[in-house]
């Protein structure tokens, strides 16, 4: 088996090329979905959870297979995700930072609250952010999801526009099976809804090393600032410290002004 080079420049230059790949088809697809934007489905807004990181990484950019210079990749499915941030009329958001952030392949979250915290993969960033071009595109290299307890594979989602929090949700693996057992999949009751959170993971064509790709557009509920100015600050706060909108449906009932149900309430779903 041939050696996989993993140094910085090899990397800069693979993600360089796939990057204009998937910038490439995702414009062409973009004009499809502004053609037809009456039939976009707005993407839910979901909790934030208790782990957004605590401490950031050193690394905080857009590939969170490598850390900073390390020859050693993180250990899980290798898995290229890229999107389009839209509004409901599928207008390209412009600008925008979108950070994603998700356990390790040992379900472990970059925060010292998490469980075994101490046993992570130091080889896995955790935590990435990436800035919307002129089609609204992001791109990352991370990896498959896998289950924390309680949840179903998820990678949570948080845009910002001028350094603060504008939307957050996450997105999950269609056909998983604990999607249907997941608190916070059953809150979304809406099923165009729910089918706008679920995203395939398909093997990346050529790949000698099985790599994945996956594809989610986060459609906003709401009509953000003109993109056209120059970006005038960076991430939003996390829900956790204050910052950002009201989180979205989690299902159980009323319990406050975003419809949560109170702590302990009935079917109250885990807020991972």
């Amino acid at each position: 088996m041939s050696k996989i080079d993993y140094s910085r420049g090899s990397r800069r230059r693979f993600l360089s090329g796939l990057g204009a790949c998937v910038a490439g088809f995702a414009a062409f697809g973009g004009l499809a979905r502004e053609a037809f934007a009456e039939e976009l489905s707005v993407t839910p807004q979901l909790t934030e959870g208790p782990f957004y990181p605590d401490k950031m990484p050193l690394d905080t950019d857009n590939d969170l297979i490598i850390v900073n210079n390390s020859i050693t990749p993180a250990v899980g499915e290798i898995t290229h995700l890229s999107g389009r941030i839209l509004t409901a009329s599928g207008s390209p958001v412009r600008n925008a930072f979108v950070e994603i952030w998700q356990v390790d392949h040992s379900g472990i979250y970059l925060n010292t609250r998490d469980r075994n915290h101490e046993s992570r993969d130091e080889n896995f960033q955790g935590y990435g952010r990436f800035l919307t071009d002129s089609n609204g595109q992001y791109y990352f290299r991370t990896i498959k999801p896998v289950p924390y307890t309680g949840r179903c594979p998820h990678i949570h989602v948080a845009i910002s526009q001028n350094g603060r929090r504008i939307y957050t949700t996450q997105m999950m693996i269609k056909g998983d099976p604990q999607n249907e057992r997941d608190g916070v999949f059953r809150g979304v009751r809406d099923a165009a809804a729910r089918n706008a959170i679920l995203v395939d993971f398909k093997p990346l064509p050529d790949s000698t090393i099985g790599e994945l790709t996956a594809n989610f557009d986060v459609v906003m509920g709401l009509t953000p600032q003109d993109k056209h100015e120059p970006v005038k600050g960076g991430v939003g706060k996390s829900e956790e410290m204050g910052g950002g909108p009201g989180r979205g449906p989690r299902g159980g009932g009323p319990g406050g002004p975003d419809n949560r149900p109170g702590p302990g309430a009935p079917g109250s779903p885990p807020k991972f």
